[in-house]
């Protein structure tokens, strides 16, 4: 499979980021679960009692269209990518494409793929906005994501979410030069229905399933295009804990100054659906006209979306129209294991 260019020039003409005030530290969770050994990260954001997948997409989407500065009744189609929808059966898409005033016409969806929902909504609207099927698309990544009590995934399963309104070349920020998507049935993530926390295939986490889409999707969009690392500015990668994505970088051959502005899970944790795609956010709160930007996420199951992203003069006058992912995490408040319990309803009480 060749790479995926649009036929008319699309970019990212507005985009929005959301991550909830609390924080627990993956040492307060080790200090209940388990004694000694290395921790993932340093600590993940977590939800409040009144937010969810919901809430989170529409902060993010409301931050979008700040940045954007459109009618949101211009927006054509509301996609929500996540794994963790507040609804089994009725349509997050449709709460927030309401909320945002770009009902009735217009089309709604929402978007499972893992860790890679949000990024699915971004490469299906570039799609869309360049085939004329509408002048704008809205495309979320939100996730509150689900752990165990005491397993591996408790300590990175956290919260947040990225959107943004893919639209004409000459309105945008930023322009998607190709993507490309790499995919097999790698069975390294699942959550069955009824079940309220998902499995994982611990040994085919790694090598198998994030390393090898995460490096075949970005080495293929890199050679397709005739670049290296050098051609970088910057390199976002899906981040399910620190060790993964400075591996992952490296081993396509970037530097550290290269990534490390977009690593945000020693700090607020993998929040799935959003995780590359927030990464993206903050690296467009920082970049400058002419900057590059390859973007990689990865999706359990398994599959990887890259894209090569480059900065218009557009970015400067944007950035800080919204809240930036920084000033998210920097708005923090810690809390213990037993208030991280009740507020994500570890305890059952039926």
């Amino acid at each position: 499979m060749s790479i995926m260019k649009p036929s008319i020039n699309v970019g990212i003409v507005g985009y929005g980021s959301y991550i909830p005030q609390y924080r627990l530290s993956a040492k307060e969770i080790a200090r209940v679960w388990v004694e000694g050994g290395g921790l993932p990260i340093k600590e993940k954001a977590v939800p409040g009692p009144d937010e969810d997948t919901l809430t989170i997409s529409l902060e993010a989407a409301r931050n979008a269209l700040h940045r954007a500065n459109i009618n949101p009744k211009e927006i054509g189609a509301v996609w929500v990518g996540s794994e963790s929808h507040p609804y089994a059966v009725k349509p997050t898409s449709t709460i927030v494409a309401e909320a945002i005033g770009a009902t009735p016409h217009t089309e709604a969806a929402d978007w499972q793929f893992a860790c890679k929902a949000g990024t699915e909504t971004v490469q299906a609207g570039i799609g869309f906005v360049a085939g004329g099927m509408a002048h704008y698309v809205l495309g979320i990544g939100a996730d509150t994501a689900q752990g165990r009590p005491g397993d591996a995934l408790e300590y990175t399963a956290a919260a947040g979410g990225a959107a943004f309104i893919i639209g004409p070349a000459a309105e945008s920020l930023a322009i998607f030069e190709a993507s490309y998507s790499f995919v097999s049935d790698t069975p390294d993530f699942w959550r069955r229905p009824y079940a309220h926390y998902p499995s994982h295939g611990q040994r085919f986490t790694g090598e198998p399933a994030y390393f090898h889409h995460v490096l075949e999707a970005g080495k293929t969009l890199m050679n397709e295009l005739g670049y290296t690392a050098k051609d970088f500015t910057y390199v976002v990668l899906h981040q399910p804990n620190q060790k993964f994505p400075e591996r992952a970088a490296s081993l396509l051959g970037f530097e550290k100054e290269q990534w490390v502005t977009g690593l945000l899970s020693p700090i607020v944790g993998n929040t799935y659906a959003g995780a590359s795609l927030l990464g993206l956010t903050a690296v467009l709160d920082i970049a400058k006209p002419g900057d590059k930007i390859l973007c990689v996420s990865f999706g359990s199951g398994a599959g990887s979306d890259a894209f090569s992203i480059n900065i218009t003069e557009g970015i400067t006058a944007k950035q800080r129209l919204a809240p930036t992912t920084q000033t998210y995490i920097n708005r923090r408040v810690e809390i213990d294991y037993a208030t991280y319990a009740r507020y994500r309803k570890k305890l059952q009480m039926h």
